[in-house]
């Protein structure tokens, strides 16, 4: 391949994305306002531009000749300026309105959801005064979000309403639009789905099983897939084959959080028409011999990907993570780490002498393992061997 293909934002999730387009010839250029943004270094070119400022990245991208494709790998946040640069610069999309707003738009994805008469929870959604009156009528504990970020950032459970005013504060120091959206909690398993789209259909599909820090925040701490039995698998794919049909979705990756409460209803959390992050799309890839971000580069630049599946497994994501905040000294046993047979790759996103802070959020994580077996027993030992390997050193700071 030839030509440039530009990453919106520098995040960690961003890494694999730049490290595969250049292995397939693309040259990178990272876009983000941080100049320390994990994922910066990974790539070609740099531009140092807010992904919001649509005006002046398309005025900057648009002198360049060689611009093939823009994608936003693991954001929902820069979808916006994904599609609308993709709109202006002539660049290959199979990005719908209805599919962008269905990532970005919680309340809106949740209506999409009841108008396929698909389970979920009560909600409310507006300014934090309309959603502090409306919360009145929802049966706590109740999830407390913003509409429009992702990735864990400013999710709050509430047990009662005395806990609300603090919970949509921080949902709106989160969300570009000081819109927040209440749901009632639900409980049940958590699961994570990664998806490839082509043609309006989903052509390549994983479930995988994830396992959540605890309340108040719910972020991915392992992700396994297959996480299910063929049959909850095809159940899942059918439902997100028909959402995919409803929001007019071309081609391109999707990411969704799903969860099956005590009477084994499917309910979709959420939905992101991008590749996944936390290494969801390489584990996609991973149980079915494909290299999926390969696969999400390729379409971007607008060339059909090889999408036959040659092979099945398991595989499993673990994050690294410290529970103490600090300066980060070392992440002891990454050698050895790397050398266990089963172990496919190990990618950090700190670096010593980074602030790092416990794990709360998605990017707060230190990095993260993927591993792959034939089965389920043989996984679990090689998770195991990475536990009794990796020791991450804090030092408090002053």
């Amino acid at each position: 391949m030839t030509g440039t293909i530009a990453v919106l934002g520098g995040a960690d999730g961003a890494i694999t994305t730049l490290v595969t387009a250049r292995r397939l010839g693309l040259t990178t250029l990272c876009v983000d306002a941080r100049t320390d943004a994990p994922a910066v270094g990974y790539a070609d070119e740099f531009l140092n531009v807010s992904t919001r400022d649509v005006d002046q990245l398309a005025k900057r991208l648009s002198r360049r000749t060689d611009l093939a494709g823009v994608v936003s790998p693991a954001s929902d946040v820069n979808l916006p300026a994904q599609y609308q640069l993709a709109e202006r610069l002539g660049l290959p999309s199979g990005l719908s309105l209805q599919a962008l707003r269905a990532s970005v738009d919680k309340g809106y994805f949740r209506e999409v959801c009841e108008g396929l008469g698909l389970p979920g929870p009560r909600f409310a959604q507006g300014s934090p005064a309309a959603v502090r009156a409306a919360a009145r009528d929802l049966r706590f504990p109740v999830m407390v979000k913003p509409t429009d970020s992702s990735g864990g950032r400013g999710i709050s459970l509430c047990a009662s309403p005395s806990d609300l005013d603090e919970a949509i504060a921080a949902a709106v120091a989160y969300s570009a639009s000081a819109v927040v959206i209440v749901e009632e909690y639900l409980a049940g398993d958590h699961y994570a789905v990664e998806a490839v789209v082509e043609d309006g259909r989903v052509v390549l599909f994983g479930l995988g099983a994830r396992r959540l820090t605890e309340p108040p925040h719910f972020v991915t701490m392992e992700h396994t897939m297959p996480g299910g039995d063929p049959a909850l698998v095809a159940r899942c794919r059918e439902i997100i084959d028909r959402i995919v049909t409803t929001l007019g979705y071309a081609w391109g990756s999707l990411n969704a959080d799903l969860l099956i409460d005590a009477d084994g209803r499917i309910v979709v959390i959420e939905m992101g028409a991008r590749l996944g992050g936390n290494g969801s799309a390489e584990l996609l890839g991973l149980i079915h011999g494909i290299d999926v971000t390969a696969a999400y580069v390729t379409a971007a630049v607008g060339r059909r990907p090889d999408l036959a599946a040659t092979s099945s497994g398991c595989a499993a994501m673990r994050v690294l993570k410290t529970g103490a905040a600090g300066k980060l000294v070392a992440v002891h046993g990454l050698a050895e780490v790397r050398a266990l047979p089963g172990v496919v790759d190990l990618i950090l996103a700190a670096r010593p002498g980074d602030h790092v802070e416990p794990y709360a959020r998605a990017g707060a994580k230190l990095g993260y393992l993927l591993a792959r077996a034939d089965d389920q027993p043989s996984l679990e030992r090689v998770l195991a061997e990475v536990d009794a390997l990796v020791r991450i050193e804090v030092e408090p700071e002053a």
